[in-house]
């Protein structure tokens, strides 16, 4: 009887955004995309998390992964090694051109309900009045609007009474997109980054050092801050959840966060590399 011939995972690096991509609703990662994650890099693949999240909102889902590579953090300023708990990279936004780029929003369309990432391994989030969070995670306060730029930050986190989402990133980015990035990462979630940051030139450092290039990429996302990681790699997969600019963009599109869509398509490369 002959064996069959086992080739190799057809993509050198998974990339995996964590909300609503690799996480599910409940914020766990079910049994069904571990396994397959699991079976991916046995095969020869590198899994990297590239996220929104600072490290600080991201290092206790690393943990409970028993994940112990390198992660992309906070819209791809940060490049943390998550086995070392150490930063290799880390992208800061110039404080006075963000507090330009945020009095030109607040003239276009009014009062900012604020909050704001520092930089750091420990950097906290600051949380103005208004800010609408998730509770589960850590947040410092703000007492004296002054300590929002009293040390560096990697972004600033914008809402608005009344435009949605989509609304405010627009109004954003015309008024201020020559100072600062613009990118909507979720519900609730409009962030001003360094200018020119983004996923995909985090994801790009972390797989230069890993020795892995765009074409040997898979990235799956939801959110519009997806979309230069999908331009960056050779395959971009929108789960059925993502934004509607993300599935306009994506190469595929799989089965939601809650129905293991990550899974579907690695088991179905992987029965692929089987003959």
């Amino acid at each position: 009887m002959t064996s069959a011939r086992v080739r190799p995972f057809p993509y050198r690096l998974v990339a995996t955004d964590l909300d609503g991509t690799l996480l599910r609703s409940d914020n766990t990662v079910s049994r069904t995309t571990r396994d397959a994650l699991a079976a991916a890099t046995a095969a020869g693949a590198v899994h990297i998390i590239v996220t929104g999240r600072s490290v600080p909102w991201t290092r206790h889902v690393l943990d409970d992964l028993g994940y112990d590579g390198l992660a992309v953090c906070g819209q791809g300023a940060q490049v943390y090694d998550a086995g070392a708990h150490r930063l290799l990279t880390s992208v800061t936004l110039d404080r006075q051109l963000a507090a330009l780029a945020l009095a030109k929003v607040e003239a276009e369309v009014g009062p900012l309900a604020l909050a704001a990432s520092r930089d750091g391994l420990s950097g906290e989030v600051l949380i103005g009045p208004g800010y609408l969070y998730n509770p589960k995670l850590p947040v410092i306060h703000l007492t004296d609007d002054s300590e929002l730029w009293r040390e560096p930050l990697n972004k600033l986190y914008l809402q608005h009474p009344d435009l949605t989402d989509d609304e405010l990133a627009e109004a954003a980015r015309r008024v201020a997109g020559d100072l600062v990035g613009v990118t909507m990462a979720g519900e609730g979630i409009v962030e001003l980054l360094p200018l020119g940051l983004s996923k995909a030139t985090g994801l790009s450092l972390a797989a230069r050092r890993l020795g892995v290039t765009a074409e040997q990429t898979i990235a799956f996302g939801d959110m519009p801050n997806d979309i230069p990681m999908f331009g960056w790699a050779a395959q971009g997969v929108a789960m059925a959840n993502a934004h509607p600019d993300l599935k306009a963009v994506a190469d595929e599109i799989t089965a939601s966060n809650d129905e293991d869509g990550i899974a579907l398509v690695l088991d179905r490369l992987a029965a692929g590399t089987a003959e």
